[in-house]
């Protein structure tokens, strides 16, 4: 059901309740919405070995039989080599499992009406005048990301990566032209950032980076880019949902007054609440009111939906950070029910004297739209959709989004420049994360941003950050954490060393890359021993290790691990070879009618091994599984029932 087949069969017996079989929801040229006519399986949904892609309007210069230039399925990408290729670093994984995958980072070298073919397929297509060149630019966003654990694993890959698209000259995998090693140009990208040079050695093994764009003689203006200062217009705008967060802090509110500080500038400002003695939630109630019925009379009173060019509508949206789905839950329960209720006459509070309060109740309240990892992929993009739709248009009605809650999903990729208005609950773990969450309002310089923070005084973390909340805003910067990636300490390799060995072995030598190739190691094994040492000795040289002690302690251990994992590759080959069995990558390789019961590489959580050298080629389908979450243990019900023990 997971497979591109499945998910197109069930979009088009129920798509409103399936979600697009592709990671879009509408056409990227025309912007119109897909329907269950715009994919087709090729060349029948029986056997199928291609999903074409068309526009449903028949304006588009994509519809029709004229597809649109959009490969989603693994195989099709395989054989059509596209020019631009986006994926997860988690797909490194596949490298070693699967062999097609080898031809994305260059070598195929034959072709046929259907597409290009590499190593994986001996036989298959006309030969090129010359193998395709493998990539040569590389472009990493949010390289702050790739850090920790993930980082620690696509270190180790980016080995192999590298080894296999550096270039070739004269047909061998030597990766040299003209006498010197060409490797692939990496540009990654990153807003915060700390130790640079650290993170991007350990991860891509390139001693020297360059910082773009290089810092000017003036720190608001580099020629590459420029400071924007915020208009009157801006400032302006600002100003009606400021002083209703500040009223916040009054006795009018109805609470005891909570303390309050704020920084920042008109371009995105930040302000600080914590109360002594009171629950969180209660705080968090009485802020959202305010916040949302401020909004609601600065939107009224500068024209509602007359005024297209609403100065008030960045903030009629209010948008929630949590950090955890704990307390993102009982948030919303909050919002739907106390906060809904409240507002809708929560424009009759009124201080004494005052004909007209600070607030306007809010009659209409949308459904709370959530962002997190829990929510489906077509459920998110609709999200997206929705909060940029403005209040002033009537024919959005529907659409329009009062409050939305997320968790830290929201940080990267989340650019909607209509949002003005942040809650953050409680300070997050990292200052990166603050960052990077609170950069999501305030990205228009006519739209300044709001972020109103909520603190725990009961936590100690969250006091201090409120105790120095203007100092910290103002250079938050400097407490950007250093990033953490190890691909070569001891536990990584335990974790991870043979995926990439496997990988770096099935790719560079074409006599290896078929399924059954896995068998010929002991033939390949002085070529391919050699290539190994090579390229990751040449990795572990470029690491930022810290003394040259630790740097020869690295190496031996991979020189080691090197040779007893060749040593076990080549017995298992030599016993399946003796029993009259061919050795393969993975089980499904084999085909049916084979008698392949026992193939090369392992799943994590497989625990059946004929011996101890089976145990070694373990390897992730993921990058991200790399620690245990839970301990589960798998008991065979049928079995013990036999042997008399009780479920």
């Amino acid at each position: 059901s997971d497979s591109a087949r499945g998910k197109v069969g069930q979009y088009k017996s129920n798509p409103q309740g399936r979600p697009s079989p592709v990671p879009l929801e509408s056409c990227p040229w025309c912007g119109e919405g897909f329907t269950p006519d715009s994919f087709t399986l090729l060349p029948d949904s029986d056997r199928p070995t291609d999903l074409r892609i068309t526009c449903a309007s028949w304006q588009c210069e994509f519809s029709g039989g004229r597809p649109l230039p959009i490969v989603a399925v693994d195989e099709p990408l395989y054989r059509r080599l596209p020019a631009f290729l986006i994926a997860t670093v988690d797909k490194f994984a596949s490298l070693p499992w699967t062999g097609e995958s080898g031809a994305l980072l260059g070598g195929a070298d034959r072709h046929d009406a259907h597409g290009f073919y590499g190593a994986a397929e001996p036989g298959r297509g006309r030969r090129l005048a010359r193998p395709l060149p493998p990539p040569d630019l590389v472009i990493q966003d949010e390289l702050h990301l790739i850090s920790g654990p993930l980082g620690t694993m696509a270190g180790l890959y980016e080995t192999v990566i590298e080894a296999l698209c550096s270039r070739e000259a004269g047909g061998e995998v030597d990766g040299e032209v003209d006498g010197r090693r060409v490797k692939p140009k990496i540009v990654a990208s990153t807003a915060t950032v700390r130790h640079a040079r650290e993170q991007v050695q350990a991860i891509f093994g390139r001693p020297v980076t360059q910082v773009f764009p290089p810092p000017g003689p003036n720190r608001r203006d580099s020629f590459f880019a420029r400071t924007v200062s915020a208009s009157p217009s801006a400032a302006t705008s600002a100003s009606p949902s400021a002083s209703g967060s500040t009223s916040a802090s009054t006795p009018a509110s109805g609470s005891a007054s909570p303390s309050a500080s704020a920084s920042g500038n008109h371009a995105r400002r930040y302000f600080g609440v914590a109360a002594q003695g009171r629950n969180p939630k209660e705080v968090m109630r009485r802020v959202v009111l305010v916040l949302m019925g401020a909004a609601e009379r600065a939107w009224r009173d500068a024209g509602a939906a007359r005024n297209p060019a609403n100065p008030a509508d960045p903030y009629m949206t209010l948008l929630g950070y949590f950090n955890s789905l704990r307390e993102l839950g009982g948030a919303r329960r909050i919002l739907e029910e106390e906060v809904q209720n409240t507002l809708k006459r929560y424009g009759d509070r009124r201080r004494l004297g005052e004909a007209e309060g600070l607030f306007r109740s809010r009659t209409r309240f949308s459904g709370v739209v959530e962002l997190t990892s829990r929510v489906s992929t077509d459920r998110v993009a609709e999200a997206r959709r929705r909060l940029g739709c403005t209040f002033h248009d009537r024919g959005d009605r529907d659409d329009r989004v009062d409050c939305a809650i997320a968790t830290n999903m929201i940080s990267v990729g989340l650019d909607i420049r209509r949002l003005g208005l942040m809650l953050v609950y409680g300070q997050p773990k990292t200052h990166s994360e603050y960052i990077q969450a609170t950069s999501r309002v305030g990205r228009d310089d006519h739209r300044p941003g709001l972020v109103v923070t909520l603190y725990n005084v009961h936590k100690p973390r969250d006091r201090s950050h409120y105790e120095r909340f203007r100092h910290y805003h103002e250079t938050f910067y400097r407490s950007v954490e250093v990033s953490s990636a190890t691909p070569f300490a001891a536990r990584a390799l335990d974790r991870g060393f043979a995926g990439a060995l496997v990988a770096l072995a099935r790719h560079a030598r074409p006599a290896m890359t078929p399924a059954a190739g896995a068998a010929g190691v002991e033939a390949e094994r002085a070529a391919l021993e050699r290539r190994l040492l090579a390229v990751f000795a040449a990795r572990i040289d470029a690491q930022p290790f810290g003394d040259d002690a630790e740097r020869d302690e690295r190496l031996r251990s991979v020189r080691n691990r090197i040779g007893d994992l060749l040593d076990s590759w080549g017995a298992m080959a030599d016993a399946y070879r003796s029993d009259g069995v061919t050795m393969h990558y993975q089980r499904h390789e084999a085909g049916p009618g084979t008698a392949v019961r026992q193939p090369l590489l392992r799943e994590m959580l497989d625990t059946d091994f004929e011996s101890r050298h089976h145990r070694k080629f373990r390897a992730n389908r993921s990058l991200r599984d790399v620690e245990p979450q839970v301990n589960l243990f798998l008991q065979d019900l049928p079995s013990r029932l036999n042997e008399g023990g009780r479920p």
